[in-house]
């Protein structure tokens, strides 16, 4: 019987659907294990073969800690709302459910055609409106609490309200908003129902503020600062521009300090902790406030050295900040226009990372220095944010270099603060001197300056230290339909949030997927749809992250109509004990995640700070391009002629992409070219060889350069298993690797010759009772060994590579012991699931049973040697190899050597002079 895998994958595959082979146990007798992948996104495109990378390598650890005796729960499910199942109903008319399930479905295929061990009884969709009214819950829970700095926790706003009516807003240490107001218990009780709400929306975690956002018109929506490239929208290229909105936003800075303490708890890549920590951005410094009297206000001002304030020359405002407008004197009226105007074409992320270009606009006015009282010219810059500190910062040309371009561009003052300084060329932002130009501080060294000038603004009443984060508060809203309704209601222009017994909010029926005409998001289009008949519903619906920030709950208890997940399941699975996905996630997705887990550790869900304990990022699979090369005539004209690579230099051609999926080992195949378009029917070739060979280059695999490769051909041509250990085989799973299918035809024999030690000649199925030898043991327990460190370890490229060497050389020893093939086949089972399930049922085990075999034990006498064969010289001059027991003695070893044939033959009659003996290395006859 030869290796057919068509016929055993789809067998296996469908025993396991049939038997629910990997459904996880709630039962408590085994220790857990969690692992998971990150949620993807079903895109009608479906899989090509650098998505599966991390399902296998998290396939192949679950499959590893069955063997190991752990309850696995290894789930899959789908983040199924999003923007590009809108944008294709916004062109079709067809509405984004029927394309989602038309995805997923094409994406189960694909997965299943794989053989992952996923446990499809708990699979979860986040547009399944029984999963989005626990987002829509959980929201709701959000709405309802405030962050107490004293706990340093989220509490009920209830609590919050308690104390308001006992005490007023006295004592009251809160993460809110900066214009709360102060009052007594009286005068609280004597706010009406509408000043209340409105005072508690300024501390409510989940809450409604102006906000400054990225608006995409040509989508109709806000985008997240990673849907912006350089001022566009990532999908379809549309211009984006900053504008105010009211937004709902979340306090995920009131989180920011457990966040960054978290990072200490995970075992995650260091490159992506870091990324968070600076994401998180913790500064220490001071606040600082310039009097504007003119507006009877202060500009307040965030700076981590205000050592230098006597350096000041002027201050910036970022060109959205609340008081540009009325610090805009007329005379500057058009200046400040048009230079609002080009900032708002702009992103946070360009500006923040155009650190070259020098732009501003005075506003004419003028603030005073809060220690010297002397006027300080106001401007506005891109490079300022509304978004970081406060939106303004006091600028010091002296010390900043982008205050110091600023201040050469418009020729305004620099003044020196430090006797060490060096500033003829660039600013100089060195700690080291003594101060000079800044009043008291004169003579004083950085450590002594920080404190006086922070001790004389509290004196002054116009500053005190501070702790600033650069992380905003992340806005929750988008402007779309095919996302989760939020669950509230306005009256009087304030939210209210439905009953929980009413959830979940179902989507409305809409006739388009587009904004109405007066602006309003789509959801705006729906008929006769408020709350109680009467009140508006929010028109909002929920940005991408809300399902992803907590769908790993939803796995463990899938079905539950209760709650989110029971007290019991979310006790026994606790947190995920591995996460594999992509590194693009850590400032998105993986930030909000650990925000809502702690939040619902805080309100006593769970009790775990951190979701997802240790983390990998797997690298990227690249496209290897391939390409033809066109000749081109003596005029430059394209011809119907194609050069093969190792000639193309001798002619004048063009390169062009050519289709992977029609050639192999780098060689075209001429016949599926001609038939590939019609403009290449007539081709004719210039070949080495007898063949076309293609250039190649390693791309980002897409269709637009032709070297997408669909796992579905490869597993037609050489099965799952095959494509499994290729996707290892690549390389390391953290790196980037280009797909070569050139070296795939060795991965497929490498099966063959795995079954072929089952069988015999003529391919019966032959396995022999007798006792292995001890090379056949040792063959097996290096690889026992070998892959459960490396799967420990996660470098599953060398495994691979270790099987192979085993099969070899069992291949070599003739084996066919039960005693050795029965254990290989279990240590195999992970990497390639389908031929050891049909191994395992030849070897008369129960169907379906390798799942939940024991992993080996490795013995490691099984590895010492006990025998040498030692290269055996005369004069110096190696003649042979001979075998020995290492035990023996330099006395016994020369009886034996000098009592051998052939060696006595080499020695050609000559007499002994010395045999030199070094055990385990050497012979050496001295003749």
């Amino acid at each position: 019987m030869e290796y057919n895998h068509k016929s055993l994958e789809k067998k296996w595959q469908k025993f396991w659907a049939d038997h629910e082979t990997f459904k996880s146990s709630d039962t408590h007798d085994k220790p857990k294990y969690y692992v998971l992948d990150m949620f993807p996104y079903p895109s009608g495109a479906g899989l090509h073969v650098g998505h599966p990378l991390g399902y296998i390598a998290s396939d192949i650890f679950s499959r590893y800690k069955r063997l190991k005796g752990f309850n696995v729960l290894h789930p899959m499910g789908y983040d199924s709302f999003g923007l590009p199942a809108e944008q294709y109903a916004i062109q079709t008319g067809q509405h984004p459910a029927i394309t989602t399930e038309a995805n997923i479905s094409r994406y189960r295929e694909q997965l299943d055609n794989i053989g992952f061990s996923f446990d499809w009884s708990r699979e979860v969709r986040t547009s399944d409106p029984s999963y989005y009214k626990w987002s829509q819950w959980i929201f709701m829970q959000l709405f309802n609490s405030w962050y107490n700095n004293e706990s340093n926790k989220a509490e009920l706003i209830d609590t919050l309200v308690s104390r308001f009516e006992v005490s007023g807003s006295e004592g009251i240490n809160a993460v809110s908003d900066d214009d709360v107001l102060s009052f007594t218990a009286g005068e609280w009780l004597a706010f009406d129902e509408e000043k209340q709400q409105r005072e508690l929306l300024k501390y409510r975690i989940a809450y409604l503020r102006e906000s400054t956002v990225n608006w995409c018109a040509a989508l109709g929506t806000v985008l997240a600062n990673d849907e912006v490239i350089n001022g566009f929208s990532e999908r379809g290229g549309f211009p984006v521009e900053q504008k105010k909105m009211m937004q709902w936003s979340m306090r995920i800075t009131a989180y920011a300090d457990r966040m960054l303490q978290g990072l200490d708890l995970v075992d995650w890549p260091e490159p992506l902790v870091e990324m968070q920590r600076n994401w998180i951005g913790k500064s220490v410094g001071a606040l600082v406030k310039f009097p504007v009297p003119q507006l009877d206000t202060n500009i307040e001002v965030f700076t981590t050295r205000v050592d230098t304030i006597f350096g000041v020359s002027f201050v910036v405002l970022a060109p959205e900040h609340e008081l540009v407008s009325k610090l805009t004197t007329a005379e500057q009226q058009a200046d400040i226009s048009a230079y609002i105007d080009r900032t708002s074409k702009k992103s946070e992320l360009d500006r923040m990372s155009d650190t070259k270009t020098v732009s501003g606009a005075f506003t004419g006015s003028y603030a005073k220095h809060p220690i010297t009282g002397e006027d300080v010219a106001i401007w506005i810059a891109d490079y300022v944010l509304a978004s970081y500190g406060t939106g303004a910062v006091m600028a010091v040309p002296s010390g900043d270099q982008r205050d110091y371009l600023f201040a050469k561009h418009f020729n305004l003052p620099i003044i020196q603060i430090s006797d060490s300084q060096q500033i003829e060329e660039e600013a100089d932002p060195n700690k080291d001197g003594k101060y000079i130009n800044s009043d008291f501080m004169n003579g004083m060294n950085y450590q002594d300056g920080v404190t006086a000038v922070i001790a004389k603004l509290e004196e002054l009443k116009l500053g005190k230290a501070k702790i600033n984060y650069r992380m905003r508060d992340a806005i929750f809203g988008r402007q779309r339909y095919w996302g989760e309704p939020v669950p509230v209601y306005f009256k009087n222009g304030l939210p209210y949030l439905i009953k929980e017994e009413e959830l979940p909010l179902l989507l409305p029926e809409v006739d388009k997927y587009l904004p109405t005409e007066t602006g309003e998001p789509p959801l705006g289009r729906a008929e006769n749809w408020k709350y109680e008949d009467q009140y508006e519903y929010e028109l909002s619906t929920m940005p991408g992250w809300a399902g992803s920030s907590w769908y790993w709950f939803r796995y463990m208890d899938p079905q539950n109509e209760e709650a989110f997940a029971s007290k019991e399941a979310v006790d026994y699975w606790k947190s995920v004990d591995l996460y594999i996905g992509g590194s693009e996630h850590a400032t998105g997705h993986l930030l909000y995640s650990r925000f809502w887990n702690k939040f619902l550790k805080d309100l006593g869900f769970h009790n775990e700070e951190e979701p997802f304990k240790k983390l990998i990022n797997q690298g990227m699979i690249q496209g290897r391009s391939n390409f033809v090369y066109r000749l081109l005539s003596d005029e430059g004209k394209a011809t119907d002629t194609y050069v093969s690579y190792g000639l193309k230099d001798q002619y004048n051609t063009i390169p062009l992409h050519v289709d992977v999926n029609i050639v192999v080992n780098d060689v075209l195949n001429l016949e599926k070219f001609k038939a590939s378009r019609p403009d290449y029917a007539t081709a004719e070739f210039i070949l080495e060889d007898g063949k076309y060979v293609c250039g190649t280059e390693v791309e980002k695999m897409s269709k637009s350069k032709f070297n997408v490769v669909n796992p579905d051909d490869i597993i037609d041509t050489y099965g799952a298993d095959t494509l499994r250990l290729y996707e290892m085989f690549l390389g390391p799973l953290e790196q980037a690797k280009p797909w070569n299918t050139n070296g795939i035809e060795g991965v497929y024999k490498f099966l063959k010759k795995v079954w072929r030690l089952f069988h015999d000649a003529e391919g019966n199925f032959n396995i022999s009772s007798d006792q292995p030898t001890k090379a056949e043991y040792k063959a097996l327990h290096k690889i026992i060994k070998k892959a459960e460190d490396d799967i420990e370890r996660f470098s599953f490229n060398t495994s691979v590579s270790a099987f192979m060497i085993c099969v070899n050389e069992l291949t070599d020893l003739k084996c066919n012991k039960r005693a050795i093939l029965e254990q290989l086949v279990i240590v195999l089972q992970p990497y390639a699931p389908h031929i050891s399930e049909e191994l395992w049922s030849l070897l008369g085990k129960e169907n379906g049973s390798i799942s939940y075999a024991t992993y080996p034990t490795f013995i490691a006498d099984y590895l010492v040697e006990s025998e040498f064969a030692y290269p055996v010289s005369i004069n110096g001059k190696m003649k042979m190899n001979l075998l020995l027991p290492l035990d023996l003695d330099a006395k016994a070893v020369e009886e034996i050597v000098l009592s051998n044939e052939d060696v006595q033959r080499f020695m050609d009659g000559k007499s002994l002079k010395k045999l030199i003996f070094v055990k385990g290395k050497i012979i050496n006859i001295v003749v």
